[in-house]
């Protein structure tokens, strides 16, 4: 990698030619979306209309690597491409990248008349002088040769780092972007914001966003010797979504030894100096001091506290790095304009000069934490002074990675041995809440050398055993409970209750029988008249109330006593009330533990309305640890009341928070509801290759709760693909040979779904055992969710019984009204049930309630299948969508597709290259030709096209 200062358009420094995915071995990592929209919106197809599309971004952002997969997928569709490099040496040399572009094709030009060849002769073989041919002469040469080219396939021409092109180029591209017809599409990249000189404004412009934060650490793990804990967190937020900084800054975090290429070569790319060195040397020297208090400052830091702490009188010292395109100050920060500028201005600096700044900082800084954080980047050895700031610091941070980071700092700078400890046992709480194993697993090993006391040994084994959970390492989790309750944990305190709580998190995660026993001893070691639970560090520390202690421990009996109902324990708690005021840390935790509890009773109102409170405020603390515990059971009640949409959003944020943190169970977790969501709406309802490998890679045994979350979504995916078979082999994995619950609660409720696919199979009697199990399982008192599901398979899988009142039991309850998708499939299996009685009235009414809560919940599959059963119960069908679709344009029916596929009027205008207010007009046109009102309608009309045609 290089920093290039000489001859780039718009002036400043630039990072040199991305080749990211060259040097690190693999392709494209997180821009799907991108090429596809790239291949949508340039894509050669032959009869498309001209197209033409310029992407933009900052140095190192992969505009290359795009540039380079759309042309390889061009080619594989038998397309010719035709591709040209600006370069800024060539700039005076007019034709220079026509040449490119005709270099590869020169052998046509001779099928051209007799003036055009001699024009483009005198073009490819670069003739100086005045002897060049004019460029009007010129220009329509390449259009008769394209469109001479494009007669026989399509063409794909693309030209990258336009703006460093020659100016006559850029002017032919912009006339083959104005006049070519049909077969030819341009694709254009460039450096920057703003769209180079001598384009047409018609040209489609798309920046190039950084890499999200699950794709950048996905391909920071895929880096050999990438970084681990907190300093993979930190390269990550430092690299800013960069794949070039990603890369060179991982790089940089390895020994020498370990950067070494085989044969002891050192990389190609060394840490940038030739190029900006150059540029930083000729800045005034106020400036370049300002540059590197600025570099190690920290991210955000308000631009007056650096200008300060750089010792200059106003923010003119910043005028001429602004003047070269190093840094812009802006919104009262200091920003550098690449990530990896700021590295290289830190590093052209010796460690002296580098403490001095640091000091310089400290002294500049208003805020308490920033000073520590400075004093303790400066300090030579240990220093009590500067870690009982950083530990004050850690307590009042709203942050959990600062508090988590600031602790590890205080316990490295502490000269007493005791104090070390007790703050690695508090640096180990907070890592928990961000949520990354690794750095729990480094602070935790600190912290067994360190020899702290048996109620930080508690504390610490619990805090490890979450990570290990996440991790998915269910039994090795447990076993280290056992072992320090055993070793070190007294009864009745505040510690039990801590080691109790993570046991009937890990006890549910697996839901293995021998675990559960384990539980119940964990549990017998607690007080039940709830003691204050132990006390914390960071943005969730200070916990001291007993309403608190009551609702963990109702958590942990939900899990420990089987006989517990979550119902009668729910009514037990007092809910935290809901307010525009942030939680204390005391009233977040018992919101997060009312809401598990509510989960569990099948209260989804009370459930969703903490959780939602509780997730905004560990969002806002980055307490991404903590909210991974809720993040299956919040999505698991989203989908189940239909809340599709808010449903989808959680599941991808959370995915991507995954991602980053190495989370690799909740990521499993997360992609089961994914797909289960996909299979409901009847979309694109295959897991990917990667998420078939993450599952593959847990050992589901000792993760019971993911396996059903992954069953039951194999289960509906085949369903929707009418693979009955495997449908009910994996809704019966759910339960074991015996009809017994892989999981306590979540195989239950797949009950119904069994029974359904039992009938459609012929194997009634084996789903009858299961139901019997499931029964006897729930007790006398089932939840009413439970109750109406129960009832649900029962008339399906119980004929010698009433079925009539079995169905109308599980439709009849306004109550069911909260499980829109469950609802709907007992209303269709009761109509079927009505028609077969040759009941039809009562059957069509039982039609028309299912499909009004199948179209409002957007489910495409079940929608079909009781339109199918209306038809069958004698009601006429409506005219067929394939006629109503044929009557519309070719746009019109890119419109109502891309409308079905859930885009927004402006994500459909930027695809097609409308206003928003155009496709809203055509949308408005639309409606009645269709016989739709509203846009989820659309989908479901073009599933029954698609059913119909296969």
């Amino acid at each position: 990698m290089m920093i290039e200062a000489a001859g780039r358009a718009g002036g400043g420094v630039a990072v040199g030619p991305c080749e990211w995915d060259e040097e690190a071995g693999h392709g494209l990592v997180g821009r799907d979306t991108e090429l596809e929209r790239i291949l949508r919106g340039s894509g050669p197809v032959q009869g498309a209309s001209p197209r033409g599309l310029l992407l933009l971004g900052e140095e190192g952002i992969g505009r290359t690597r795009l540039l380079r997969a759309a042309r390889e997928q061009a080619g594989r569709r038998g397309a010719l491409v035709l591709s040209a490099h600006g370069w800024a040496g060539d700039r005076e040399r007019p034709y220079a990248g026509v040449c490119q572009l005709l270099a590869s094709i020169a052998e046509e030009i001779g099928v051209l008349p007799e003036l055009h060849q001699q024009v483009l002769g005198a073009v490819v073989t670069g003739t100086p002088g005045p002897s060049l041919p004019d460029p009007p002469a010129v220009q329509g040469a390449v259009l008769l040769l394209l469109r001479h080219l494009a007669a026989d396939r399509p063409v794909l021409v693309t030209v990258d780092d336009v703006q460093d092109c020659d100016r006559a180029s850029v002017d032919l591209i912009g006339t083959v972007l104005r006049h070519l017809g049909d077969g030819v599409s341009v694709l254009l990249a460039a450096r920057g914001e703003a769209a180079p000189t001598g384009l047409p404004t018609e040209v489609g412009v798309m920046h190039l966003p950084p890499l999200s934060p699950g794709a950048a650490a996905a391909l920071l793990d895929a880096q050999p010797g990438a970084p681990r804990g907190r300093r993979r967190l930190e390269l990550l937020g430092e690299a800013q979504g960069n794949p070039l900084a990603l890369l060179e800054l991982c790089r940089l975090a390895q020994p020498d030894v370990e950067r070494m290429l085989p044969g002891n070569r050192r990389p190609r790319h060394p840490l940038p100096r030739h190029g900006v060195e150059d540029v930083l040397a000729a800045l005034p020297a106020g400036t370049q001091g300002a540059l590197l208090h600025a570099a190690i400052a920290d991210l955000g830091e308000d631009v007056a506290t650096v200008t300060t702490a750089a010792g200059a009188q106003d923010l003119g010292v910043w005028a001429p790095a602004e003047a070269a395109g190093i840094v812009t100050v802006t919104d009262r920060r200091v920003w550098f304009r690449h990530p990896l500028m700021r590295r290289a201005v830190g590093a052209r600096q010796p460690a002296q000069s580098r403490r001095a700044a640091y000091l310089n900082l400290a002294e500049a800084a208003v805020a308490p934490a920033s000073r520590a954080r400075y004093l303790a980047a400066a300090a030579l050895g240990p220093d009590e002074s500067i870690a009982g700031a950083l530990e004050a610091a850690a307590r009042d941070s709203q942050n959990a990675f600062t508090a988590a980071a600031a602790l590890e700092e205080a316990a490295r700078l502490s000269p007493d041995a005791r104090d070390r400890a007790r703050r690695l046992a508090e640096a180990l709480s907070a890592a928990h809440l961000v949520g990354d194993a690794d750095w729990v697993t480094d602070l935790y090993r600190d912290f067994t050398r360190s020899g702290g006391d048996a109620g930080q040994a508690c504390v610490a084994a619990a805090v490890m055993s979450t990570a290990l959970s996440l991790s998915s390492l269910q039994q090795e989790a447990l076993d280290l409970l056992l072992d320090v309750s055993e070793r070190a944990c007294p009864d009745g305190g505040s510690e039990a209750l801590a080691l109790a709580l993570v046991g009937a998190a890990v006890t549910d995660q697996s839901a293995r029988p021998e675990h559960r026993g384990h539980m119940r001893a964990l549990f017998a070691r607690t007080d039940h008249e709830a003691r204050p639970p132990v006390r914390g560090a960071g943005p969730l520390s200070r916990l001291g109330t007993s309403e608190a202690a009551s609702a963990l421990h109702a958590c942990v009996s939900v899990v420990a006593t089987p006989d517990s109902s979550a119902t009668r324990l729910l009514r037990r708690l007092d809910p935290p009330r809901l307010g525009p005021l942030p939680d204390t840390p005391d009233q977040l935790v018992r919101r997060l533990a009312v809401a598990w509890v509510a989960y569990r009773a099948d209260e989804p109102d009370t459930c969703l309305r903490q959780y939602r409170k509780a997730d905004a405020q560990l969002r806002a603390r980055q307490a991404l640890g903590l909210r991974a515990w809720s993040l299956a059971p919040m999505a698991d009640t989203l989908l189940a009341t239909g809340l599709w949409a808010e449903a989808e959003t959680l599941l991808r944020e959370g995915s991507g928070d995954a991602a980053v943190l190495g989370q690799s169970r909740v990521r499993a977790d997360l992609d089961a509801l994914t797909l289960t969501l996909s299979a409901l709406r009847g979309q694109a309802i295959l897991p990917s290759s990667g998420t078939e490998a993450n599952w593959r890679a847990l050992d589901l045994a000792e993760n019971r709760a993911t396996h059903a979350r992954i069953l039951r979504a194999r289960a509906l995916a085949a369903v929707v693909h009418g693979d009955w078979s495997s449908a009910y082999r994996e809704f019966r994995m759910l339960f074991d040979a015996d009809g017994s619950p892989l999981h306590p609660f979540l195989s239950p409720i797949s009950v119904a779904d069994l029974a359904s696919v039992a009938l459609r199979t012929g194997r009634l009697a084996d789903a009858a055992r299961v139901l019997v199990q499931v029964r006897d399982q729930q007790g006398e008192r089932p939840t009413a969710r439970m109750t109406r599901l129960l009832h649900h398979a029962a008339a399906l899988l119980e004929p010698d019984g009433d079925p009539e009142e079995h169905f109308q039991l599980a439709v009849v309850n306004p109550e069911g009204e909260r499980w829109p998708w469950e609802r709907s499939r007992a209303r269709l299996g009761y109509g079927i049930w009505l028609r077969r009685a040759r009941r039809p009235l009562e059957a069509r009414e039982q039609f028309t309630a299912a499909l009004q809560l199948a179209e409002g919940l957007g489910a495409v599959p079940l929608a079909a299948a009781v339109r199918a059963e209306l038809r069958a119960s004698g009601v006429g069908a409506a005219a067929e969508p394939e006629g109503a679709l044929a009557e519309l344009t070719a746009q019109q029916r890119q419109i109502v597709t891309l409308a079905a596929g859930g885009l927004s009027n402006r994500e459909i205008g930027e695809r097609l290259y409308l206003s928003p207010r155009t496709v809203g007009t055509h949308l408005y046109n639309i409606y009645p030709k269709l016989g739709v009102s509203r846009r989820h309608q659309l989908r479901s009309l073009l599933t029954e096209v698609e059913l119909g045609a296969g």
